[in-house]
């Protein structure tokens, strides 16, 4: 049987239904499953069991024996959040649980990582495992998923470590099953809504000298090429290590926002507000991934362009109010 953790979630509902597809209907999903806005994520998807996140620890203990594949999606994502021991917590001690386990039962894993671990990008965005130590996230939540990532790496030196593993650095994913993120859903998403509502778009105003407003630079990832590389390190998995996962392609807000505005037929209206002064000093201006580990691992499938994956997200999804 395959898990997934955080299978309610965003990315994590979208891999399930990517496995079931894929004809894996063996899959046991984990979360928090108190918070019933999630519910729709899973709706007509195939699974055999659903464990609650913090019973799943004890449960793996007792049934390791029998997964075949971990899939370790769920993780607190706010990075808006400063209670460290909340990161501490969910993301950093819960998941060296689970790797240990893994270890020990000889399961293979993958694992959420972030390209947060960047910070402001002093170090480059090459998924290198020799600059991790060197890395400066911005906020806690990013140094919950560097201190991991630099745990991992270190017990993999003790030679404790599943036969397979892979440490996924999500860049800016967006796409279908987002809805329950609130502030922390894509700009594509509250582009959609905003439009919906008031015809136009606020974008955060640039407070960076070497960036116009609304040129801010993200490598925006469509969650469909996620799940399509997660399947591929089950399927054919390459050498074990950390792995960027963008597009290896950055684009602006602007062109974001005006690709929204174009697949909803609507004409374009962009307007510019001061960005809050809680993240201001710990904003990003440019991310972009250096793909080339994981397209040299053998990965050849490519991704969608920005312009496909909004075209595809609000024809398909926000517009007509469907879940993938």
């Amino acid at each position: 049987m395959i898990v997934v953790t955080g299978a309610a979630g965003f990315i994590g509902s979208c891999l399930v239904g990517r496995l079931n597809k894929s004809g894996h209907d063996n899959i046991v999903a984990v979360d928090d499953f108190s918070k019933t806005e999630k519910d729709s994520n899973l709706e007509g998807k195939t699974l055999i069991a659903k464990i609650g996140r913090k019973d799943f620890v004890n449960w793996l203990k007792e049934f390791g024996e029998e997964v075949d594949f971990i899939y370790h999606i769920g993780a607190r994502t706010d990075t808006t959040e400063f209670d460290i021991d909340i990161f501490n917590e969910l993301n950093l001690n819960y998941s060296k649980d689970v790797w240990n386990l893994c270890a020990e039962y000889k399961i293979p894993l993958v694992y959420a990582s972030s390209a947060a671990t960047y910070g402001l990008g002093e170090n480059g965005y090459k998924d290198d495992h020799s600059i991790i130590e060197k890395l400066k996230p911005l906020n806690p939540y990013g140094d919950s998923k560097n201190d991991f990532d630099k745990w991992a790496l270190r017990e993999v030196e003790k030679g404790n470590q599943p036969p397979f593993w892979a440490g996924l650095k999500f860049f800016n994913v967006y796409g279908p099953n987002e809805f329950h993120k609130g502030r922390m859903a894509s700009v594509i998403f509250h582009a959609y809504h905003q439009i919906n509502k008031t015809g136009g778009m606020k974008l955060f105003r640039s407070h960076n000298s070497d960036y116009k407003n609304g040129e801010q630079l993200r490598d925006f990832i469509y969650v469909k090429d996620v799940v399509e590389v997660c399947y591929y390190l089950m399927d054919t998995p390459p050498t074990s290590g950390i792995y960027n996962l963008g597009t290896g392609q950055a684009r602006t807000f602007l062109d974001l926002t005006k690709n929204t505005f174009s697949a909803m037929n609507k004409e374009e209206n962009i307007s510019f507000v001061d960005t809050p002064e809680d993240i201001r000093d710990k904003y990003q201006y440019f991310t972009e991934a250096d793909m080339t580990k994981l397209i040299d691992s053998g990965y050849s499938k490519g991704f969608h362009s920005l312009e496909e994956g909004v075209s595809d997200y609000v024809k398909n999804y926000l517009m007509v109010g469907e879940w993938y």
